[in-house]
């Protein structure tokens, strides 16, 4: 009884729960399962210890990596006949908005690894062929950087600056602007680590934004449309700072029903449909519109798009 007892109060807990839940689906180490969960690392881990020690996780090492999963004696040999009634209850909870967000979550991390070709292709043995010492999509993007000529970029919803980092590496200029304050300063840190130098960080508005007219070559909307008050000015401020003939690049995400995204995420918008962020970018002023997939995975149920659209040139008049 006293098991039992200690049992039942080690999974009357949500946060414990939804930690089997996910690993029930998906080995996992503490990193993304802070992600997944939007937990602080320790009480992750300090949830997982607990989950060990009652015998329901165990743990492996693999390539200098710890990772978590479900303890096989907790399915397979039948002596935690508990498992039963809480596979029930993950099933009915599919619906739920907290899990709908976990799988959401659990669903970018696997996007993640398998655009990762560092680990891609070692546990399969029929795609052992993909695996490239080196081969990584963050080299690959810095190579094709190389072969642009040295342009002034603008960041728009910089956020704590990755993007901008990155594109510094063969921008002559960034400017990155983002509304909040406590985030550009994460960003100013991570830029003075990575001895980046080339960055102007500016405070602003999306639909109002602190940089002059014709003043970059490319301006780029990536994740930001979605977060913005009016996503058509937003675009149309875009296409104000980039100069004739420069090109306005947007990453966004497709419509979709994920609703836990504005309370969790802050997002305004669940996306765009194809045609309306086409229609966005045509509205303000922009030519040779595209718009196409960017990433996509079965069962996840975020699709990232991307339209390009570049600044006509200015018309000369003859007097």
């Amino acid at each position: 009884m006293r098991q039992a007892s200690a049992l039942y109060r080690l999974l009357g807990d949500e946060a414990r729960l939804r930690l089997l839940r996910v690993l029930s689906r998906e080995r996992l180490n503490v990193t993304e399962l802070t992600g997944i969960l939007g937990l602080a690392q320790s009480g992750v881990s300090r949830h997982l210890g607990l989950l060990k020690d009652a015998g329901l996780v165990v743990e492996e090492k693999d390539a200098g990596y710890t990772y978590y999963r479900l303890a096989p004696s907790l399915q397979d040999d039948g002596r935690h006949s508990i498992w039963p009634a809480l596979q029930q209850q993950f099933e009915e909870g599919t619906a739920d908005p907290v899990v709908r967000a976990d799988e959401a979550r659990l669903q970018e991390v696997l996007r993640l690894r398998k655009e990762n070709f560092d680990t891609h292709g070692s546990a399969d043995t029929r795609d052992a062929r993909q695996l490239v010492p080196g081969r990584s999509w963050a080299a690959w993007s810095r190579a094709l950087g190389q072969l642009l000529p040295p342009l002034e970029v603008a960041d728009l919803g910089c956020g704590e600056g990755y993007l901008a980092i990155e594109a510094a590496r063969w921008a002559a200029r960034v400017i990155a602007v983002d509304r909040s304050d406590a985030v550009l300063e994460r960003a100013k840190g991570l830029a003075r680590r990575r001895r980046v130098s080339n960055v102007v960080w500016k405070r602003g508005e999306l639909d109002k934004l602190p940089i002059k007219d014709h003043a970059v070559d490319v301006a780029l909307l990536s994740q930001a449309l979605h977060h913005a008050n009016d996503p058509a000015r937003a675009v149309s401020e875009a296409a104000r700072i980039t100069k004739p003939g420069g090109r306005v690049l947007v990453l966004d995400l497709r419509s979709h029903d994920e609703e836990w995204v504005r309370a969790k995420l802050g997002d305004r918008r669940l996306g765009f449909r194809d045609d309306e962020l086409s229609a966005l970018m045509t509205g303000a002023g922009l030519r040779d519109v595209r718009v196409g997939v960017g990433a996509r995975k079965a069962g996840d149920p975020f699709t990232v798009l991307i339209a390009s659209g570049s600044k006509a040139h200015a018309v000369k008049t003859k007097h």
